[in-house]
């Protein structure tokens, strides 16, 4: 079946003006949800945990554009707001089997473990940096702008070897790549000049490698085989994106869930719990990606008393799977850093699929994280936790702004 004829399709909200209610919404469907994305484009949705691991591991979802139905009757126009989402160019986020396994083992060689844990350092360095900045006597300030913001991007830049002065460009751009909301006639525009902006990079590095994640890319070989410039492109890209937007929504998130439960932040900053524990359930309870875009049934998909149809589309709803009462328990409504189950989520993917840069975004926060609260363990909103609005993007749970009063 098609979603819309047996199902009452459930459009995500453009402006996300309610995250948490949407995703009940979700989970009340049932582990298969027929959904309809910004634009009037039906999809179904995953939204329960067994499912979703299941899903996610099935051979018959697969990644390639051209198995989706609507796009090859033409239904899907270039200048939708979220194509960049779902076509974004050649790299493991959009190839399966034996491309994916190779695109994946050249990553692997170049994102290692130890440069992982040799960024703590630059990280730790770019905390102190921007808390020293803050108003030592107090004050209001926007923390996603002046601390959540700035480090990933700053982190992901080291990382990838990209010129410091291309940021704010690179700022604006991705607001755009991400949001529902961009003209279609800024569509294809962003997305050319981001490739502009990542093959300038990768044209660098080539004519003079650095210490740099892009030169390691470059250089990456298995059996012979490297990447293309065109795979290093997209690759850049995508890691460019993934690994700055999720790691200040995780900084940000967990920032609002210890500032509205003051009893867990009590617990962390006592040492009763350990940090580590508020970066998990944070990523469970109030995971930074809310959906995930788009795979694409190459036959018919039985999930729970309802069929995934040949050639549809089915995107990952994490902000609905991370609150699973059948994986988490009946309080799996509650933010409960102590809980049992807060490292079983699978926020970051599952399977072959899982986000390479998981263990960076931990990195990150949980250097962040206890550094700010050293600073400032008064730390609280300066607004109702009600005023907070979310940014116009259905893949991300993304604040436009996060008030906080400092105490020293």
């Amino acid at each position: 079946m098609t979603p819309g004829t047996a199902d009452v399709r459930i459009p995500l909200d453009p402006f996300v003006t309610d995250l948490d209610g949407e995703s009940a919404k979700l989970r009340a469907a049932g582990p298969l949800a027929a959904v309809e994305l910004p634009g009037g484009v039906p999809v179904w949705a995953v939204t329960r945990h067994a499912e979703a691991k299941a899903l996610l591991t099935d051979p018959r979802l697969v990644k390639d554009i051209n198995r989706w139905g609507a796009w090859q009757r033409g239904e899907i126009p270039a200048d939708w707001p979220l194509i960049g989402l779902v076509n974004p160019g050649r790299s493991m986020l959009t190839v399966d089997g034996a491309d994916h396994r190779r695109l994946r083992a050249l990553v692997a060689q170049a994102l290692t473990p130890r440069r992982v844990e040799e960024m703590r350092g630059r990280i730790t360095e770019l905390t102190g940096r921007l808390l020293d900045a803050l108003p030592a006597d107090g004050g209001v300030v926007d923390l996603k702008a002046v601390f959540a913001y700035p480090l990933p991007m700053y982190v992901v830049a080291d990382l990838m070897g990209i010129d410091e002065t291309r940021l704010p460009r690179l700022k604006v751009l991705f607001e755009k790549f991400f949001s529902t909301q961009t003209p279609p006639d800024e569509v294809v525009a962003t997305l050319t000049e981001l490739a502009g902006i990542m093959a300038e990079t990768v044209a660098a590095k080539r004519a003079a490698p650095g210490d740099d994640l892009t030169s390691a890319l470059l250089s990456a070989s298995e059996d012979g085989d490297r990447l293309t410039d065109e795979e290093v492109v997209s690759t850049l890209q995508l890691m460019v994106a993934a690994g700055h937007e999720t790691t200040i929504s995780l900084i940000v998130n967990a920032v609002v869930n210890l500032s509205t439960h003051p009893e867990q932040r009590a617990l962390v900053l006592t040492g009763e719990v350990p940090w580590s524990a508020v970066i998990e359930e944070t990523l469970r309870w109030s995971t930074p990606t809310s959906h995930v875009l788009i795979r694409f049934a190459t036959e018919d998909v039985p999930v729970g008393d309802k069929v995934l149809p040949a050639g549809d589309a089915l995107i990952v709803s994490y902000g609905a799977i991370g609150r699973d009462e059948l994986a988490h328990g009946p309080t799996a409504g509650d933010f409960d850093i102590t809980r049992e189950t807060r490292t079983r989520h699978i926020s970051f993917g599952h399977g072959p699929h899982v986000c390479p840069g998981a263990a960076l975004s931990r990195l990150e926060a949980g250097v962040a994280l206890p550094a700010l609260y050293a600073r400032f363990p008064d730390l609280d909103l300066a607004v109702p936790a009600s005023a907070l609005r979310n940014k116009p993007v259905v893949t991300q749970n993304d604040l436009f702004e996060l008030p906080v009063r400092l105490t020293p």
